[in-house]
């Protein structure tokens, strides 16, 4: 009875410390969802936690679940939600994270994941350069049985067969054969030199590999992190000067466009210039000859007017003659002109008998160079 009306007393002072009890169905529901989704977020900080923490002390995590967990009654739980709650604030503050402790957890998982994708890059690469190794040696079988195939029915199929019987010949099959397994023989013969020559580079190698370790010139991991840093700074550096340089051809290729429309604008000018040139030019011409015809008609002007003046005067000072005199006159001059035409058939009657003469001397001459050259000589000196 004591039991009883004490766990009485205690739900009813339960319900009177439970802040939850005037809350309605609609608020719980609230409370409850964001209940949830805080407990997502505290689940995944804890998942990250304890990866963290299985990852720098392992034995830690160890000796955490092989801890055995004591039963717990009822009664001992509700004393132990009293005393939570009085406690819950100081247990808080001691068990949360910082948010830098989270920033650098969350840090290092990061770094972790990069790693291990970087792994599983790395060991599908090597999956993919085996399969492609694979498929090539596929290739190169599936290549050499179907050139197998193809000279066997050539040679032997095709170029065997007796052509009275119809049947293979045997001794061509044989010696078929025999070649085939020469040719693998010559060729295991070449792979083992090839493979031989091979060891023995290897062999070089590692020699100088084990003197390079001995003289201490060998790149150690701390190295190959410092020359990776080098390298991705190098490559920033040439992307930089990449985007330089693009924006530099992008600038020289602006200016190739602008410079060539300006030397299309130069040459279109040089051309008009050339044309006004060649015009201002041929306009001077003709200026110049403007002028100088200019300063002839003005003389032929002068003289013109001299002449008119001249006429005038005459014309003035002209008297007209008798009749008698200008008949006299046209006679005098039908006379003239009779005895001209008469002078001039005279002359090329003249003219004609030269002609004549002329021919004849021609001749004789001729004649005389036939006969005596020492006539032509003479009459060449003279």
């Amino acid at each position: 009875m004591a039991d009883s009306e004490s766990l009485d007393t205690t739900s009813v002072q339960d319900q009177q410390e439970d802040p939850l009890a005037d809350l309605t169905d609609e608020q719980l529901r609230q409370l409850v969802d964001e209940s949830i989704s805080g407990n997502a977020i505290l689940e995944n900080e804890t998942l990250m936690f304890e990866k963290f923490l299985k990852r720098v002390e392992p034995n830690m995590m160890v000796s955490a679940s092989a801890a055995p967990t004591p039963s717990v009654s009822v009664q001992d739980t509700r004393i132990m939600r009293k005393r939570s709650k009085s406690k819950a604030g100081s247990v808080d503050r001691h068990l949360k994270l910082t948010a830098e402790q989270k920033c650098d957890i969350a840090q290092r998982e990061i770094e972790e994941l990069r790693e291990e994708i970087e792994k599983l890059r790395e060991d599908s690469e090597k999956v993919l350069d085996t399969y492609k190794a694979i498929m090539e040696e596929a290739d190169l079988r599936l290549s050499e049985i179907k050139k197998a195939s193809y000279e066997f029915d050539r040679d032997i199929v095709k170029g065997s067969v007796n052509h009275r019987t119809g049947k293979v010949i045997a001794e061509k099959v044989v010696r078929y054969f025999e070649d085939k397994v020469r040719q693998r023989d010559t060729l295991i013969e070449k792979l083992r030199l090839k493979n031989s020559t091979l060891k023995v580079q290897k062999k070089k190698l590692q020699l100088q590999l084990k003197q390079k370790e001995e003289m201490g010139e060998v790149l150690h991991e701390v190295d190959f992190q410092q020359l990776k840093i080098e390298n991705s700074q190098y490559l920033e550096k040439i992307d930089e000067r990449n985007q330089d340089l693009l924006r530099l051809k992008l600038m020289a290729g602006n200016t190739l466009q602008v410079l060539n429309t300006y030397k299309k604008k130069l040459h279109t000018l040089t051309m008009e210039s050339d044309r006004l040139a060649t015009e201002i030019s041929s306009r001077n011409e003709l200026l110049s000859r403007i002028d100088t015809e200019t300063e002839q008609v003005e003389v032929e002007r002068a003289k013109a007017e001299k002449l008119n003046k001249r006429l005038r005067q005459q014309l003035e000072d002209y008297k007209v003659p008798e009749v008698v005199e200008y008949v006299q006159e046209k006679a005098d001059l039908y006379e003239l002109n009779k005895t001209v035409r008469s002078w001039e058939r005279k002359v090329e009657i003249a003219e004609m008998a030269l002609n004549t003469h002329r021919k004849t001397w021609y001749q004789l001459k001729l004649a005389s160079q036939h006969n005596n050259p020492w006539v032509m000589q003479s009459v060449k000196m003279s």
